[in-house]
């Protein structure tokens, strides 16, 4: 038995010496300490002003696998509870990783890696029916799952922190309010919303723009509770829900508008997204497209997240969206990015998941839990350390559909009509217009 032990340590210290000169040259900000299997302890940086962090891993071949694939390993022991955090919190730990990444981004395989996933994703269009069930995955899990973590409204996407902005409650109620300020809509301008989520977005617009909505969904559970909200809202004469995918739309909407759907368009389909929105937007029309993005160039997919999270899920880069609206001949009117907004709404949906882990863990199990407290800090990172930030694009068909400038976002749009050229048409929709509630919409 002694001599198993020492083997045992041996071995251990030697798969750890394996993967001891990648932490050298990677952890520079922040202390990680790595106790193996066997006991063998390894540190690595300094802590400075970033956290100490000391991880012990459980089994002897961790340091191999972490070398051989790191993202997917990393996901999957700590799911299966093959390492724990003995000093510091996941946050801590994920914190360290992601503000060092660069030397590890930057190494020949893993460049490799992401020039090949990208092609992969070029290479296969996500059909509908895979579409539908990479939704279902992800979106059709139990409604109290999300009720533990999202605000009031269910909003999915990232919030928006204005200066006034306290809880995630009013980040949200701001993101919506701002998103809605780009569409410039009008008392009964038709509005299609793709990708409606649970119909935060659409029943405000119904309910304090006068707009005539239709959301689209692929999610079964989405859809139900969209249109349950709707009635108990008393807005479902405004607001109408659809299990439909965006290519199986053919009608004419003086307003589109898609938050966070575009990240499952996959990349071969981008030309035919846009190329959707400018058949179905009407000649004086305006879009909107609100998603997550890179700010790098077009790369690969997270093995981990595409595996567990969102299968076939794609972060574009701007420049290949930028490329693909090109093609379809729409007007770029406007381009905004978020950058630590999501980082913060990631942070707050952590931390209210984890206040309510023991409910967690009633409706799953604790891998699940740890799966899902991972997915929701790793995430966080990205966007705290890493390239992701999240864009939003106006679109339009005519170079004159929005304001010559952005004053309209930032001021009372009541004291004038976006086309402020036309005088006419400016009484007339003044005359017309039903009364708006400050700070509910535009």
């Amino acid at each position: 038995m002694r001599k198993s032990k020492q083997v045992h340590a041996v071995l251990g210290r030697r798969l750890l010496t394996i993967l001891a000169p990648l932490l050298r040259r990677l952890v520079k900000r922040g202390e990680l300490v790595l106790i193996d299997a066997a006991g063998n302890r390894m540190t690595f940086g300094t802590p400075q002003d970033s956290p100490r962090v000391i991880v012990r891993l459980h089994r002897l071949d961790l340091p191999l696998r972490l070398l051989i694939n790191p993202s997917l390993t990393l996901g999957e022991a700590y799911m299966k509870g093959e390492w724990t955090i003995e000093e510091g919190t996941l946050r801590d730990f994920l914190f360290v990783v992601s503000s060092n990444l660069t030397a590890l981004d930057e190494a020949p395989l893993a460049r490799l890696r992401a020039k090949l996933g990208r092609l992969a994703h070029v290479l296969r269009p996500i059909r509908k029916a895979k579409a539908k069930a990479n939704v279902a995955h992800h979106y059709d899990l139990s409604s109290g799952l999300y009720e533990m973590f999202l605000d009031e409204d269910w909003q999915y996407s990232c919030a928006y922190f204005g200066e006034d902005c306290d809880t995630l409650e009013d980040a949200q109620a701001a993101k919506r309010s701002h998103i809605a300020k780009k569409l410039l809509p009008e008392p009964r301008h038709r509005v299609l919303d793709i990708g409606c989520g649970w119909g935060g977005l659409a029943i405000e617009l119904a309910q304090n723009c006068d707009a005539q909505v239709t959301g689209i969904t692929l999610s079964e559970e989405q859809h139900r509770r969209a249109g349950v909200r709707a009635r108990e809202q008393g807005v479902d004469d405004r607001a109408a829900f659809k299990l439909a995918d965006y290519r199986e739309i053919d009608e004419q909407f003086d307003r589109i508008v898609s938050v966070g759907m575009f990240e499952h368009v996959g990349a071969a389909s981008f030309g035919t997204f846009f190329e959707a929105i400018k058949q179905n937007l009407a000649p004086r029309g305006i879009a909107v497209v609100h998603s997550i993005g890179r700010m790098e160039p077009p790369g690969g997919r997270d093995p981990w997240i595409d595996k567990y999270i969102f299968p076939d899920g794609y972060v574009p880069a701007l420049s290949e969206t930028l490329a693909a609206i090109e093609r379809s001949g729409l007007w770029v009117t406007d381009i905004e990015i978020l950058r630590l907004h999501y980082a913060e709404t990631l942070r707050h949906w952590y931390e209210r998941f984890q206040e309510r882990r023991a409910a967690a863990h009633a409706l799953y199990d604790e891998r699940f839990c740890r799966m899902w407290e991972y997915y929701l800090a790793a995430c966080e990172m990205m966007f705290r350390n890493g390239t992701l930030m999240v864009f939003q694009v106006q679109l339009a068909k005519e170079r004159d559909a929005v304001p010559l400038t952005r004053d309209y976002l930032y001021s009372d749009r009541r004291k004038g009509h976006p086309h402020w050229a036309d005088e006419a048409l400016n009484e007339r929709v003044e005359a017309e217009a039903v009364p708006l509630r400050v700070g509910e919409c535009v």
